[in-house]
């Protein structure tokens, strides 16, 4: 199988909602790249739905989806965050947060009552935003001097490089991305033009 180095993210912040015997479910889907940025956007929706009995959330952050978390926030464990995770796996999505705030509405939905209205809530709200397809890359530093800048152009135009910065005098600098799955063979390349020196600094 072929290394896959596609991710997807949703555009923008969206809201979804359900609705079971009186019980209310919002849920608020944020875009995420740091664990960091969790906390100030659960204190928010604390303050904003301070009167709901439960704010519920999962999260799944980086390409490769290696940060996670859900939480159940009082709820009977795995009827909330498990859910609302397991729509964000099925749509294949990371860098994402997704809160789902209830209002209790007098009856007890049992545990197959809850995960239902966990997961619906989610489900609307990634419905109701655009999802966005990315691709992971390598991000390469090329140092050069100013005689060799035709045979590194030469390579980017023909492999299709992205540029992401440019210092050009007698001493040459340039910052640039390579689709993951060419990253090896591309760097190999480069590595082979005498004169040229190249690091890795980075995946984005």
């Amino acid at each position: 199988m072929l290394f896959d180095d596609n991710y997807y993210e949703i555009e923008a912040k969206s809201e979804g909602f359900f609705k079971d015997r009186g019980s209310k479910f919002i849920a608020k889907a944020y875009p995420v790249y740091k664990e960091k940025e969790v906390k100030p956007i659960l204190d928010l929706l604390r303050k904003e739905y301070y009167d709901a009995r439960h704010h519920c959330y999962a999260y799944i952050i980086n390409p490769d989806k290696s940060a996670y978390r859900t939480n159940d926030d009082g709820e009977p464990s795995g009827s909330a965050g498990k859910p609302i995770y397991g729509q964000l796996l099925s749509h294949d999505l990371t860098n994402i947060l997704v809160v789902v705030i209830r209002y209790f509405g007098g009856t007890k939905l049992g545990i197959p009552g809850l995960i239902n209205a966990y997961r619906s809530a989610t489900k609307d709200a990634i419905q109701n935003t655009n999802i966005i397809k990315k691709t992971i890359k390598d991000v390469y530093s090329l140092s050069f001097e100013y005689p060799l800048m035709n045979v590194v152009m030469r390579l980017v135009k023909e492999e299709d490089i992205e540029t992401l910065k440019n210092v050009f005098e007698i001493s040459c600098y340039m910052e640039v991305a390579v689709r993951k799955s060419d990253s090896k063979r591309i760097f190999e390349q480069m590595k082979n033009i005498y004169g040229l020196n190249v690091k890795y600094l980075k995946t984005i």
